[in-house]
């Protein structure tokens, strides 16, 4: 028992004192490369309103949320941290911009107007080389030159299963697609002429799949298999989606935003948020005493770890996003109350104060998980369905400051009460 008291203390302190380490702005291991990033709100930035051309479109919803989505890998791109990208009305994209420098190179960036083009391989000194689509560091060995085959020419991409031959129990996802008639001829040509060769499917100019071709395909269908899991299937049937129907978008407003909070507001939270830890934890001495100074002592912890791991992720502080985190400062130290008062009623049964302490936290634990996961599956919920910065900050830091406020509660609080009860210390806690 006291063996794994140490093992866990130990283990606290190693965790405490990484997030030390990274939440000193001048530390010498980690602080100066890893900074908090700020929202919009906070820092200003830049907001881009983006009109699409859907006069082509069959599905109109479809295709400007395939714009989005191109917006934001490009975004993703730049670097940009928690970009805000979210459509209003029936065609207009408004996308926000935290902390950006290079503005003109984010609209020539963003708004082009994005294709899809096969492109075979080609020994011509003119060709062009090409990048990965997912890998930007890599780039292919061959040159490549455009065919007359492109998005225009599809009319279908999406995520099947076919047997493995060895073994037809088995099967691997493989992304099938379709051409029209046109394309059908194109393509039948295209593999005719380049057997025993790749034949790359090419978007915003990066390759998203090089496929060998291996021997002629005149059925305008084809099946692009070797991928490694139905996940990286589904993101390239997106990727070929997105590139069917090219949706040029006008930009139609541009502003850079001031930070409308500003750093006086980040110090004024910060501040908000120490008055709240002081009140909280002047109740929590005086009311509970030793066992208090305990919580407290977690509080403390969770604070340092939950900083830390904002930065280490990295999350984008916005205001409502530091709300997040203020709030779940009291649902941190909400934990240690139901675990404290369940502790009272095992003393006031006749059980000594380790059961006690021990029961405490076993009989709290059902109370404390239904709690915190209806909190979780709250956020959740918010995070995935909202599609504003503030509102998914907000979840995040919420969310996170749950989760690792239940391992402060039930771990942090648990241990140091336990060895305080081994020691002649034991008398002074008093629930």
């Amino acid at each position: 028992m006291k063996r794994n008291l140490f093992i866990t203390i130990i283990l606290i302190l190693l965790f405490v004192s990484f997030g030390v380490f990274i939440d000193i702005p001048q530390s010498p291991l980690w602080g100066q490369k890893i900074k908090a990033s700020l929202g919009l709100d906070l820092v200003g930035g830049t907001q881009l309103i983006y009109e699409a051309d859907l006069s082509k479109s069959v599905d109109k919803t479809k295709d400007l949320n395939n714009l989005s989505s191109v917006f934001r890998n490009r975004i993703d791109e730049l670097g940009v941290a928690e970009p805000s990208i979210q459509t209003s009305g029936s065609n207009r994209i408004i996308v926000e911009l935290p902390g950006i420098k290079n503005i003109n190179e984010a609209v020539n960036r963003i708004g082009q107007t994005y294709d899809l083009v096969f492109m075979t391989e080609t020994t011509d000194p003119s060709g062009i080389e090409l990048k990965d689509y997912y890998d930007p560091n890599y780039t292919y060995p061959m040159k490549w030159q455009a065919s007359d085959l492109t998005g225009r020419d599809l009319t279908k991409s999406e995520v099947t299963f076919q047997g493995n031959n060895s073994q037809q129990i088995q099967s691997e996802p493989v992304v099938s697609i379709r051409f029209n008639n046109a394309g059908k001829e194109k393509f039948a040509a295209l593999t005719k002429a380049n057997i025993n060769k790749r034949l790359a499917i090419v978007l915003d100019n990066k390759i998203v799949s090089a496929p060998t071709v291996s021997t002629e395909i005149g059925s305008g269908e084809a099946i692009i298999s070797g991928l490694s899991d139905i996940k990286e299937a589904q993101t390239l049937a997106n990727r070929l989606n997105e590139g069917m129907l090219p949706v040029p978008a006008t930009l139609v407003g541009q502003q850079n935003i001031g930070a409308t909070l500003g750093i006086n507001s980040v110090k004024s939270s910060i501040v908000a948020g120490m008055i709240g830890l002081f009140l909280v934890a002047v109740f929590m001495f005086f009311y509970y005493r030793t066992a208090g100074l305990v919580a407290i002592v977690a509080l403390i912890f969770y604070s340092i770890l939950t900083l830390a791991t904002y930065k280490i992720i990295p999350v984008t502080l916005t205001l409502a996003g530091i709300a997040g985190f203020i709030l779940s400062i009291g649902m941190a130290i909400d934990a240690n109350i139901l675990i404290f008062e369940r502790m009272k009623e095992e003393l006031r049964n006749g059980k000594d104060l380790n059961l006690s302490i021990t029961d405490g936290f076993k009989r709290s634990w059902s109370s404390i998980r239904d709690s915190n996961f209806s909190s979780l599956i709250t956020c959740t919920i918010l995070y995935i369905s909202s599609g504003s910065g503030p509102v998914r900050g907000f979840a995040l830091t919420l969310g996170l400051g749950i989760i690792i406020s239940m391992f402060t509660a039930i771990t942090v609080t648990r241990t140091i009460l336990l060895i305080i009860s081994q020691t002649n210390m034991r008398k002074l806690i008093h629930v």
